[in-house]
């Protein structure tokens, strides 16, 4: 293994962006291409291409190795928030107009389709002795961030979903593409089986938690902070975690509430935050989000120090996953 140096996230991310601005979309028809560059310049956190080169690092092997699958990650990551929009009929991604907003639906689907095979291609720029794994690996991953987006457009019409169902969702929607990135690092870096399982357990384990943290933020952050309306779930009649909980052990009037509160469109938006947020507060469901969280985070750490790397080597994603854990935004 090279000598351990223990990489920044913050540079790590500037790499990111350094690499993304170097993709090249002036290709004709510039309809099709400039909303594929205009949504990748808007920026976010990409944390997943992070952790892809965090895990590459972590096997000793050379983050310059595995950019263009990282890249392939974020590119894909991209195309489900663009086609996540026209589905969600969202007008603001990260304070700027959407793809469909800003051209027009059908340009957002075809270009999201061109920003999938760019990914494929992206990832395809591996050692051959890789490939067929990284494909399997992404095709899976791929297919199941498709099935967590349908069984959230399902749930939004449904009136009885259990909380074990909403946890496979966001797995589904939200947490595989974490374990999926960091996995991929170590199969570029030769890591063995068991050592790609933890790994990616530990990515999907966070990113649970890490869903749930949002869905409490959305009720309990700090609105000068969280970069989104307080109560934005709330006026949407997004059955969360928070509001699922709730169903589960409040009384049959708080039930009864929640339910008449979440099937309506015409409450003063100010007043059902208020109301719903009391409710919660009745029933301690921060607290009990803040422990859902900390199982799946502690079970995370638990896969990660299965991994058999120095402890050492283990420290960037270590600190890495208690920033995501210990934020207001």
């Amino acid at each position: 293994m090279n000598p351990t140096v223990t990489l920044d996230t913050t540079n790590l991310t500037e790499r990111i962006e350094t690499e993304i601005a170097k993709l090249d979309f002036s290709h004709n028809p510039p309809q099709l291409y400039e909303p594929i560059s205009y949504i990748l310049s808007l920026g976010g956190k990409r944390i997943r291409p992070v952790l892809l080169l965090l895990a590459c690092d972590m096997f000793g092997k050379s983050i310059e190795d595995a950019i263009p699958q990282a890249l392939a990650i974020e590119i894909f990551h991209n195309f489900t928030l663009v086609h996540d929009d026209i589905m969600d009929q969202a007008p603001k991604r990260r304070n700027q107009l959407t793809v469909h907003t800003k051209w027009n639906e059908n340009t957002g689907i075809l270009s999201g389709d061109v920003m999938l095979v760019c990914a494929y291609q992206q990832l395809c720029k591996s050692e051959d002795k890789y490939l067929a794994q990284l494909l399997e690996l992404f095709n899976k991953t791929a297919i199941e961030v498709c099935e967590g987006q349908q069984f959230d457009m399902n749930y939004e019409t449904e009136t009885d979903v259990s909380i074990s169902e909403y946890l496979r969702m966001i797995e589904l929607k939200t947490a595989v593409l974490l374990g999926c990135s960091l996995q991929t690092g170590f199969i570029i870096a030769g890591g063995s089986s068991e050592d790609q399982h933890n790994i990616y357990e530990f990515g999907r384990n966070i990113g649970i938690a890490f869903q749930l943290q949002d869905d409490l933020l959305d009720v309990f952050g700090d609105p000068n902070k969280f970069g989104k309306q307080i109560g934005g779930d709330i006026i949407s009649n997004k059955k969360t975690y928070l509001f699922l909980k709730a169903s589960e052990i409040g009384t049959t009037e708080q039930k009864t509430q929640l339910n008449k509160l979440f099937g309506s469109v015409e409450t003063d938006n100010s007043e059902k935050i208020d109301i719903v947020t009391g409710i919660y507060n009745d029933l301690s469901i921060q607290h009990r989000t803040e422990t859902e969280m900390a199982s799946y985070y502690n079970s995370a750490i638990s896969f990660l120090d299965k991994i058999n790397v120095p402890e050492d080597r283990k420290l960037p994603l270590r600190n890495f996953a208690n920033r995501l854990m210990i934020r207001d935004s």
